[in-house]
């Protein structure tokens, strides 16, 4: 009899178990998404498990505003969404057009098809798309490429421009535990970089032990992955009070003042008599600010002349055409101080005992150092001519992908610039197939650095004013630091964007590095911050290559047209392209996704070129992806194919 009770009492444990499986929700996909290859229904890449209450239920999606997916309508056509109903909840009009990066709600009805929750979105193929790049790009993350290939019956890579397609979104009911507890929706939330299950809970008013609950996980296992979905319990719908607005982009100058060509003829002379009245009044002031000056300059100029040879005063352009002026004369310091605040300002002393008087063994590269301040290393360079542009530019940047001025000094007619000291030296050192055996990147090193260079480009091309254009973009001006982070170096042919759209449109002066310059440039000396997309679109291929953009093609021009072919031609090409130093050790689906980013960045036309903020995008969810692939090796789990 103890034997039986023992029997049943397994038995009701076991139905319990399973039941509480059945109402349970769904597992977190973690990084099973990047294996396109992988549709073991043990995980939820094919989708959410029908096992609600209900069949079908309204639920939610967040997606990120990015252009050319940036307004209700646009939004709500993508997900197959109600533009009222996304207008409504998002207490915005129907059109209305987010910032970037703009987190939106996305009411969906949600219903079984087979096993699986969705809901069915369509979509017409791009010319450069695959299951990956429409599930983690365009989708965000909504889906899955197996999801997309399960739903599509089609298990090839491949498919070709111009198919309409279904995209299942991921979404759920709840099931009857949920219901229970009183939930009535769940929110399919887009994970993003700094998020926490903890902290997504907070801001949508659900329980953090729910959540848990709701994904499969534990509080001991928190780990979540970037364009992957959580699913978040509600009790009640969404508000747009509970999604993050982006920063605001950085002020743009003011406009000029508009002249009103209204008004009677009275008006119009009266106009005339102020500005008369203010020129004239102007001129006075001039005059007299001149007088002052120049009384106020004489004695103070002759004061100095007592201790100092240089009595004039010179501009900062001409100090530096100057021989005659010394490191520490005061005229040096006083016209520096104006644009330089920041910088230090190093005596030609200091600088010798730094590079222990420039020897050889301190010497890097051309005219470039490297010394010691303070136990620090710092990067030296000796120039000549005008430098007045990269330093005011340089003195007023500030971001880790870009190169840092610390410090300047004037010697016998010649310009010291001190840089922040980078130890493994320029990416062509570490790509180019003359490198020595023990230099090597990995893949996620490359996507990393690709990333890195895009978001410093992406700096001055967005948030400084006015936008700066590199002009200059190489392997040789980005340089890798200690932990192989890439920072922009070398800006001196860097030009203001913000003139572009005039007068200063066109350019003569064709300047850069041979193989990185756009069609435009070269041939109609049209200067924009396209031109610096192209380049990159060239680093980007040299990275993946590993080889130099005039040894693949011999002409920049003819890059896209030589290498990338488009379709199955450019699949073929693939292995021929990737850098065989990396022994087939690459994720293939990103591989194409990577060489199909170049394909866009050297569009002949600089029109169809995306803005590199587009491309700091793609980049972050390729180096999301590649880390995930790169984990999953190294766990031992299935390789991504």
């Amino acid at each position: 009899m103890k034997f039986l009770n023992l029997i049943i009492s397994v038995f009701c444990l076991s139905l319990i178990f399973s039941s509480s499986l059945v109402l349970a929700q769904q597992s977190y996909a973690r990084k099973a998404t990047t294996n396109c290859s992988n549709t073991d229904n043990s995980t939820t890449v094919l989708g959410y498990t029908c096992n609600g209450v209900s069949k079908s239920c309204q639920s939610y999606l967040t997606f990120r505003a990015l252009s050319p997916y940036n307004a209700v309508k646009s939004i709500s056509s993508l997900l197959n969404a109600e533009p009222s109903q996304v207008a409504q909840i998002n207490s915005v009009s129907e059109n209305t057009t987010f910032d970037s990066n703009k987190e939106v709600i996305v009411p969906v009805g949600c219903s079984c098809s087979g096993p699986y929750y969705q809901s069915n979105a369509s979509y017409v193929v791009q010319s450069d798309d695959t299951y990956f790049v429409i599930a983690n790009n365009t989708y965000q993350g909504l889906s899955t490429c197996q999801a997309l290939q399960n739903e599509n019956g089609n298990l090839t890579k491949y498919i070709y421009s111009g198919t309409n397609i279904t995209v299942p979104l991921r979404c759920a009911c709840p099931t009857e535990n949920q219901t229970n507890d009183g939930i009535k929706y769940l929110l399919s939330y887009l994970i993003t970089w700094g998020d926490t299950v903890s902290l997504i809970s907070a801001r949508f008013g659900a329980d953090t032990g729910t959540t848990f609950e709701a994904n499969g996980l534990s509080e001991q296992d928190t780990n979540i992955y970037p364009f992957t979905t959580l699913l978040v319990p509600l009790q009640e719908p969404p508000s747009s009070n509970q999604t993050l607005t982006p920063p605001p982009p950085p002020p743009s100058p003011p406009p000029p003042p508009s002249s009103s060509t209204s008004g009677s003829k009275g008006n119009s002379k009266k106009t005339w008599i102020y500005v008369v009245v203010g020129v004239v009044g102007g001129i006075v002031v001039c005059v007299v600010g001149v007088v002052i000056f120049l009384v106020f300059f004489r004695r103070k100029s002759a004061r100095r002349s007592k201790t100092d040879p240089v009595s004039s005063s010179q501009s900062f352009e001409a100090l530096e055409k100057s021989p005659k002026v010394g490191e520490n004369s005061s005229v040096f310091l006083e016209s520096l101080s104006s644009i330089a605040l920041s910088i230090k300002t190093y005596s030609f002393e200091e600088l010798q005992l730094a590079t222990d008087n420039f020897s050889p063994k301190c010497w890097i590269k051309g005219s470039v150092y490297c010394g010691t301040f303070n136990g620090d290393f710092a990067a030296i360079k000796k120039m000549n001519g005008d430098v007045s542009e990269e330093i005011r530019l340089l003195n007023k940047i500030n971001h880790m992908n870009l190169i840092r001025l610390s410090g300047v000094c004037f010697h016998d007619g010649h310009w010291y610039l001190v840089y922040e000291y980078a130890a493994n030296g320029p990416l062509s050192d570490w790509i180019y197939k003359n490198r020595s055996d023990d230099k090597f990147l990995s893949w996620t090193q490359r996507i990393q650095i690709a990333l890195d260079a895009a978001t410093g480009l992406n700096y001055l091309h967005s948030y400084t004013s006015p936008p700066q254009v590199h002009k200059n973009i190489s392997s040789s001006n980005v340089l890798l630091d200690s932990d192989f982070r890439a920072k922009i170096t070398n800006l001196g042919l860097a030009r203001s964007a913000e003139a572009q759209e005039g007068e200063f449109a066109l350019t003569r002066h064709i300047v850069g590095t041979k193989g990185y310059m756009a069609p435009e440039y070269l041939e109609n000396g049209l200067v924009s911050t396209k031109i610096d997309v192209y380049a990159f679109g060239v680093l980007l291929l040299e990275i993946l290559s590993g080889k130099e953009a005039t040894t693949l093609c011999g002409n920049s021009m003819h890059i896209s047209e030589t290498l990338l072919g488009g379709g199955n031609e450019e699949n073929e090409k693939l292995k021929d392209l990737i850098d065989p130093s990396l022994e087939n050790n690459y994720p293939p689906e990103l591989a194409v996704f990577m060489v199909r980013l170049v394909e866009s960045c050297l569009s002949k036309d600089p029109t169809p070129r995306p803005i590199m903020d587009e491309v700091v995008q793609s980049l972050s969810r390729a180096l999301t992806t590649s880390l995930n692939w790169e984990m999953s090796n190294m766990s031992g789990d299935q390789s991504y194919s």
